[in-house]
């Protein structure tokens, strides 16, 4: 795995990882993730490709200013960076909340955009985990630091340790507790309650591209779901491809949220074939 480099952009520190050669791919990691999220595929990627994996702002090892933390936002952002690292073009791959990311990083700067990927991918109809839905909610920011404090991330940890010590893990519930943990630090928490907020209500997903999805026409599209997510249903992914005329669908058996992780060999091959059999859009 590539180590993590920084640079100061717009007067903020920003964590990223880039390896590889070739064309670029550009990850973009979920809700309360980071760019250690690719770990499984990063590396076998980057012996194909030039591949930029960024710690979104309020994620990971970025800085967590008090600003604006929606989709716009966050493909804006990822477009100046584009331009702090020279990197022209890329075939953008987005997970969740990274999947709506990079849809609305097609629309905004769609001469940057060669190919989409969407990975388990918000912001395609209103289902989402109930969990989230309630986060979203008014007064759970006070709730939050009673649910995720530094005494349990540091117990969780030690009996996590423990178990993988003695051959027990799962892929999905390490995903998940990365997640959750990262909450115990005041900072992540108050970035990831403005980015849900931008996105979740107590009904579900208040933001949809279903509508807009006319507007990228053209761009070659690659969907990968796992049919076992529990977060955002293999439905969307169904729904999306029928509004995506030449779009691409891959469902994953048994899979869930994860398909990045929980089946990297797969994803690596479905991404690899789709970027190496499909012209970028010009």
């Amino acid at each position: 795995m590539p180590e993590l480099r920084h640079i100061a952009l717009h007067g903020d520190d920003i964590a990223y990882r880039l390896s590889g050669e070739g064309e670029t791919l550009l990850l973009v990691h979920g809700m309360a993730g980071s760019s250690a999220a690719w770990r499984a595929i990063l590396p076998e990627l980057a012996q194909r490709y030039r591949v930029l994996a960024p710690d979104l702002p309020g994620h990971g090892d970025s800085a967590k200013p008090r600003g604006d933390y929606s989709l716009g936002a966050f493909a804006a952002w990822l477009r100046d960076l584009l331009h702090e690292l020279a990197i022209e073009r890329v075939t953008v791959v987005g997970q969740s909340l990274g999947g709506g990311v990079a849809m609305q990083f097609s629309y905004q700067h769609p001469e940057l955009c060669e190919r989409l990927v969407l990975i388990g991918s918000g912001g395609l109809g209103p289902d989402v985990n109930w969990t989230l839905r309630l986060l979203a909610a008014p007064g759970s920011e006070f709730l939050l630091p009673l649910m995720a404090p530094p005494a349990i991330r540091d117990a969780g940890n030690k009996v996590r340790s423990w178990l993988a010590a003695i051959g027990v893990q799962s892929v999905r519930g390490d995903e998940m507790w990365h997640a959750y943990s990262s909450l115990s630090d005041p900072e992540t928490r108050q970035a990831f309650l403005r980015t849900l907020r931008a996105v979740v209500d107590h009904r579900g997903q208040a933001v949809s591209a279903l509508s807009r999805l006319y507007l990228n026409a053209g761009l070659p599209t690659q969907l990968i779901w796992g049919d076992s997510d529990g977060i955002i249903p293999v439905s969307h992914g169904y729904a999306a491809h029928e509004a995506m005329p030449g779009s691409r669908l891959a469902v994953l058996d048994g899979i869930g949220h994860y398909p990045h992780l929980e089946d990297p060999a797969a994803v690596v091959d479905i991404i690899d074939a789709f970027v190496t059999t499909t012209p970028a859009r010009r």
